[in-house]
């Protein structure tokens, strides 16, 4: 094993750590900056609300887009294994 193979499946583990985080991610802190500015407005300083929305869309994601997370990492462990294998 040379250090460009390693390189590349370091290179593609944080690639699909970022492609199987980002949607969480990225829709969480869209709700947490609208709950913000709403709070700003409305002057509403309860941290539960906040939370409870962003566990609310981390569910929902997980829901929806559960079997799409779990055939990318399925595919990116199999193509692993095929390595270690040859």
């Amino acid at each position: 094993m040379n250090t460009t193979l390693v390189m590349d499946l370091v290179r593609d583990a944080v690639g699909v750590a970022i492609k199987l985080a980002s949607p969480m991610l990225l829709l969480s802190m869209l709700v947490g900056v609208v709950v913000a500015i709403f709070q700003a407005v409305t002057q509403i300083h309860e941290q539960t609300i906040s939370f409870v929305l962003k566990l609310i869309v981390v569910i929902g994601v997980l829901l929806l887009g559960g079997g799409w997370m779990l055939d990318t990492l399925k595919d990116y462990t199999l193509e692993i294994f095929s390595l270690i294998s040859s």
